[in-house]
Parts: C-alpha cells; sequence; structure tokens
C-alpha cells in the first residue's frame, strides 16, 4: 500500500485501523518518515500506509495530529503516535520480536546520544543546497559538514564496526540513512572524500532488505525535489 496517492483536503476519513495491522500516515519523499518506514518494513509489521499531501492536508488528518506532521502512526485502539524517534521507539517496544535496539540501558543511552548528535548534522542538509540555489559561498558550510562525517567516520574506526551499533544494522543506523540516501539529490557526495569507513558504511546499508524496499532513485528524487522547489510538490511523482 505504500504506493497509494496522496490524501489531500477534502478527501474522505479512512475507517478504523485493522486489527493486527498498524497503520503509517507517510509521505513518499520525506527523510523524517523514512525512517519510520525502515523500522516497520525491518522489523517485519504488518502495516498499511496512507500517504498525505502536506500541502493541502486533509481535515480528517489534522484531527488525528493537529502539528499535520508525518510520520505519524495509528493503531486498531486509535491512538495516536507521531515524531520519527517516537514512533520508531514505540514500534521497538510493541512489537518486541526482532529487536532494533540494544538490551542495556547504557547500549539504548548510546544510540539516544548518537541521534541527539546526528541531529545537528541534519540542517546541514537543507542549508548548504539552498545557499547553492540562492549563489552563496557554501564553502564553509561544506567544510563544517566534512567535519560532521570526520567525527562519524573516527566513531566506526574506534568501534572497529560495520556499523554505528555493531556488527549488524541497529536503530541507529536506519535514524541516520535517509540522509546519505540523499547526498547525491543534495549534491553532497564529494563531502565523503575523507570518510573511507563512512563511505563504507552507505555501501553495507544499501545492501540492505528494508534499506532497499524503502528506496527511490536518484532520478526519482531529484523530479520530486524540482517540483517541491518550483512551489508545486507533486506527491504522487512516478506512480
Amino acid at each position: 500500500m505504500s504506493t497509494e496517492k496522496s490524501f489531500a483536503k477534502g478527501s474522505a476519513a479512512p475507517g478504523p485501523v485493522p486489527d493486527g495491522k498498524i497503520r503509517l500516515y507517510s509521505m513518499r519523499f520525506c527523510p523524517f518518515a523514512q525512517r519510520t518506514r525502515l523500522v516497520l518494513v525491518a522489523k517485519g509489521i504488518k502495516h498499511e500506509t496512507m500517504n498525505i499531501n502536506l500541502k493541502d492536508k486533509p481535515e480528517w488528518f489534522l484531527k488525528k495530529n493537529p502539528l499535520g506532521l508525518v510520520p505519524t502512526l495509528e493503531n486498531p485502539a486509535g491512538e495516536v503516535v507521531y515524531d520519527s524517534p517516537i514512533t520508531c521507539e514505540y514500534l521497538e517496544e510493541v512489537y518486541p520480536e526482532k529487536k532494533l535496539l540494544p538490551p542495556s540501558p547504557f547500549g539504548k543511552a548510546q544510540q539516544k546520544m548518537m541521534l541527539e548528535h546526528f541531529s545537528k548534522v541534519v540542517p546541514y542538509f537543507y542549508k548548504i543546497p539552498m545557499g547553492r540555489k540562492n549563489g552563496e559561498d557554501v564553502s564553509a558550510l561544506e567544510g563544517e559538514l566534512k567535519e560532521k562525517f570526520a567525527k562519524l567516520n573516527e566513531d566506526l574506526v574506534n568501534k572497529k564496526t560495520g556499523f554505528f551499533g555493531g556488527d549488524s544494522i541497529t536503530m541507529i543506523d536506519y535514524m541516520m540513512w535517509p540522509w546519505f540516501e540523499r547526498l547525491e539529490l543534495m549534491e553532497l557526495k564529494h563531502c565523503l572524500g575523507g570518510t573511507p569507513e563512512l563511505k563504507k558504511w552507505t555501501e553495507r546499508m544499501t545492501e540492505d532488505a528494508a534499506v532497499k524496499a524503502c528506496m527511490h532513485s536518484a532520478e526519482t528524487y531529484k523530479a520530486f525535489y524540482k517540483t517541491y522547489q518550483e512551489g508545486k510538490p507533486d506527491y504522487d511523482y512516478g506512480l
């Protein structure tokens, strides 16, 4: 159901979430919503996806989440949870069969600290392309992003592991991945130049089944973001 066209203002409200499933309100190109999609797929959770037109949000969606943001989850009891780290943690607790977080409190705290650190990196993925588009000199910002990438690279070197939580993919890898998937789109791939371990991590991530299932091609991203920059986002591009 993840290829469903987006629901806009005036659309009919959906019925209750079927028993045995959870519903994700998403947008196909949103990196924050992609975090939750990755976790749903990685954990093998039965779910349905309803995409939302974020420019023209349905009234019924704003009743469920007054902030009107994706990702938003709804369960069969009508309980609603939103915000990407919160939805992912919720899925980890409600569906404990396949764990993505470490068992120890310290291990969980480490992942939260790393996520907090990464939240300071995310703005660069927007500031640099926007500055470039406005004809500004973005070399200083690119330098700062390279420094952030160098710290992530150092983390992998020190841990001597293929992923940020160990030798296999854990929650933190999925929480960071959507922005690395967009490096080419944002014309920031060169910023990985001096970070060989981080580069290898991005290559390992593309081999993951959940990552493959939630991925768009660079061409699709470019076509969507062109409509987005023009102020008329085509949320159904490619359907």
